[in-house]
């Protein structure tokens, strides 16, 4: 198993990643499902050839903390509980890759559908796939249908929920951001023709949102020179369908992996994330309990949220819907049953996936040595170090 340990003498087990982009709170969630009564789908485009990283692998599939970029973006649409199905539209030569990723990662909403030779033909493929099958039997569509791109993972549920009830509202919806640089036409000298006023004109982004009907006839209606050299969504369905889309201004984290650069800056944020919250499961004895409640007083000095429970069975097993980072307590410094019981759990319910950490740590000195705890536990779940998978540290 890829579990970096650390023995440091108690058993604490793991700490297993994920990703989410800033998780909804369950206030968010109920208030999204209360709100969207009718069917919504996503599309992702993921046909892209990534040529601006530099690299020989698609950005899209390139990898980091042991997860590829859109295994992350999948997840964001996944954990959106108003959101029924989502399509990834991938070029040909990548349907098994993508599979493979649907398979190992646990993504239960996804179908898979190959791409076209453009961005439209693409995300047109994604559209028809929603209302009918390879075998041309029809399928319930729905009502609103969402296209993001899937190197855009750091999209938040109330916006998306903002995306889709504006699209359902006005029939198409879309996410703009301020310019920050001056837009200027050059001649075909290469000489300054022109420049924009910077603040009359905003920057499209993802996501957007439009009623499906819309966005299908618009496709249906565009010529071969929309499907070949267009890129905007946006102005299809105000062309072709007379439908104005409402603009919405979206937080900066709607950015876009595009350069080599951005997948580290991806990769500091996700590491960010999943540093904010762990759980301490005390495994049930008085003197671990006193332990957890020490170690979650002085993580939150540090500014980590940290739930205690007893164990994760029975209710307390939600905490694994919404923390990613676990610590297990265990007075039996000579048995790993709950060290191993808790991996396999972790691992079951997808936990285990992003450079997990297991603490073992003997109980006896521990009032002396919770500082120290505290200050291994909290770097090894922010840096998540690829180096010490498999590796045994005694302390």
């Amino acid at each position: 198993m890829n579990h970096a340990t650390i023995m440091c003498d108690m058993d604490r087990p793991i700490e297993p990643g994920h990703f989410s982009t800033c998780e909804a709170g369950l206030e968010k969630h109920i208030v999204g499902c209360c709100s969207v009564d009718f069917p919504v789908a996503a599309v992702l485009p993921a046909g892209g050839s990534g040529e601006r990283t530099g690299l020989s692998t698609p950005k899209q599939f390139c990898t980091f903390l042991n997860r590829p970029l859109i295994s992350y973006t999948i997840q964001t649409f996944e954990r959106v509980p108003w959101i029924q199905s989502i399509v990834v539209v991938v070029a040909k030569e990548s349907l098994d890759l993508m599979m493979d990723i649907v398979h190992r990662f646990h993504h239960t909403k996804v179908l898979v559908v190959h791409g076209g030779s453009t961005r439209h033909r693409s995300i047109f493929n994604g559209v028809c796939a929603l209302s009918k099958r390879e075998d041309g039997t029809a399928l319930v569509k729905p009502k609103v249908v969402i296209i993001h791109d899937a190197v855009r993972p750091f999209v938040e549920e109330d916006f998306l929920l903002k995306i889709t009830m504006a699209a359902k509202e006005q029939g198409a919806a879309g996410a703009i951001r301020p310019l920050v640089s001056t837009v200027i036409a050059a001649t075909s000298e290469g000489y300054l023709d022109h420049s924009l006023e910077r603040t009359k004109y905003k920057a499209s982004e993802m996501p957007q949102g439009f009623l499906y009907d819309v966005i299908y006839k618009a496709y249906l209606s565009c010529s071969e020179s929309d499907f070949e050299f267009g890129t905007e969504c946006l102005h299809l369905v105000l062309r072709y369908c007379g439908t104005n889309a409402k603009l919405i201004e979206g937080p900066p984290t709607l950015w876009k992996v595009t350069y080599k650069r951005d997948l580290a800056a991806a990769e500091s944020i996700v590491k960010g994330t999943l540093s904010e919250s762990a759980c301490v499961v005390a495994g049930g004895s008085k003197r671990a309990a006193e332990l957890a409640r020490v170690l979650q007083k002085s993580m939150g000095v540090l500014g980590m949220e940290v739930d205690v429970i007893s164990d994760l069975i029975g209710d307390n097993a939600k905490s694994l819907s919404s923390k990613w980072n676990f610590i297990l307590i265990s007075m039996n410094i000579h048995s790993l049953s709950e060290v191993e019981k808790t991996l396999s759990m972790l691992e079951d319910a997808d936990r285990a996936l992003l450079h997990p950490v297991v603490i073992i740590w003997e109980a006896q000195l521990w009032e002396r040595s919770v500082e120290r705890l505290t200050e291994i536990s909290s770097a090894l779940i922010r840096d998540r170090t690829p180096a010490l998978i498999g590796q045994l540290l005694q302390a």
